[in-house]
């Protein structure tokens, strides 16, 4: 019998389309350790890999530009993409659309990297901070509309200084979407430009929940507000990228609250006391 020899091309075509049709292999989920990386200025390739074996990677320049950390080698992460067989070396790989780090340490090491880069930058530089109007007319809060935070803000100010108008900017404060809401709602108060203090913040919970204010973007949205900006995320023990970038920071949203206002009856004492 007559054996039918297949040319190099023809294995490798036909190999790259059972990898192309596989939908376990449409999309696949991996966690690795960062192998091999170098910055490139387009597309990057790098390795991942465990204590027993190494694939290569290739993330497209757009996919990139995405991700909210900056990777290092050694680093654990979380990948998803497809797998896909490049034909002209026969080599597999995995072409990944997202990747985040993968538990608490890497998250704690994505956030050392980006409190570098800033403060080299110079955005926590004192100098920059805005001094906070001392007689506010109006006060824009970012935060959820339900919870304890915008609660406690507005108790506060009534008590203080009830002439303040508050306007809350609803905003989503935990998962995917916080980020882009956050900076948003901060480039929608500066556009509006009728606001003396900016209040931004949320609740306490875990660096997970907490890690949209640690977002180079919304960093960047807070520094370039032209508003003086309070951010109170977290309990007091919590430090955030948003509360270092922040021309004020506050422990609490009382706290917040009472940073943005004098308390009315005294500053009436004082213009009695002038007379």
């Amino acid at each position: 019998m007559s054996k039918e020899y297949l040319t190099v091309s023809a294995l490798t075509k036909y190999l790259h389309t059972k990898f192309t049709r596989d939908p376990y292999l449409r999309r696949v989920y991996l966690t690795g350790e960062i192998s091999n990386f170098r910055r490139r200025a387009t597309h990057q390739y790098f390795s991942l890999k465990d204590d027993n074996a190494v694939i290569s990677v290739m993330m497209f320049q757009s996919a990139f530009s995405k991700i909210k950390f900056e990777p290092e080698e050694g680093m654990k992460v979380l990948v998803s993409g497809r797998v896909d067989l490049y034909e002209k070396s026969g080599r597999y790989q995995i072409i990944i659309d997202t990747m985040q780090p993968d538990g608490v340490g890497a998250l704690y090491q994505a956030y050392e990297q980006l409190v570098k880069k800033l403060r080299i930058e110079g955005l926590f530089n004192e100098e920059l901070k805005k001094p906070l109007v001392k007689y506010p007319k109006r006060i824009a809060v970012i935060t959820s509309p339900s919870g304890a935070v915008i609660r406690d803000i507005i108790t506060t100010t009534r008590r203080r200084y009830p002439i303040a108008q508050l306007v809350l900017f609803p905003a989503v404060v935990q998962g995917d979407d916080a980020a882009d809401s956050l900076v948003g709602r901060l480039k929608q108060v500066n556009e509006d430009g009728n606001f003396d203090t900016i209040i931004i913040g949320r609740g306490g919970g875990s660096i997970e929940d907490l890690w949209p204010f640690n977002e180079e973007k919304v960093a960047r949205a807070i520094s370039d507000s032209k508003i003086p900006v309070i951010s109170s995320v977290g309990h007091e023990t919590d430090t955030t990228i948003a509360d270092l970038v922040a021309d004020v920071r506050a422990a609490t949203p009382t706290a917040a609250a009472e940073l943005a206002t004098p308390v009315l009856s005294e500053e009436i004492v004082k213009i009695k006391q002038y007379r």
